[in-house]
């Protein structure tokens, strides 16, 4: 399963982020394509919960993420 971020634009200052599981970039292209002109709702990373109707979204970006652990010290 591979982790993509989501990222909703409604100006050129404001956007929410969110991320998503799926098996691949088409997969998680497919689902926000489904969810044109609804209302969705989800948790962001920071758990505040968000519903936004994505009639009211600019631009959306999807791209891979690849997490990285800031708990773990670099040497």
């Amino acid at each position: 399963m591979k982790e993509f971020k989501v990222t909703y634009f409604f100006d050129e200052t404001h956007y929410i982020r969110r991320f998503i599981h799926m098996e691949s970039q088409d997969n998680a292209e497919k689902l926000i394509q489904s969810e044109r002109d609804q209302y969705i709702s989800f948790q962001d990373s920071r758990g505040i919960y968000h519903e936004l109707h994505t009639r009211n979204v600019r631009v959306i970006q999807i791209s891979e993420y690849h997490r990285i652990d800031k708990t773990k010290k670099h040497d």
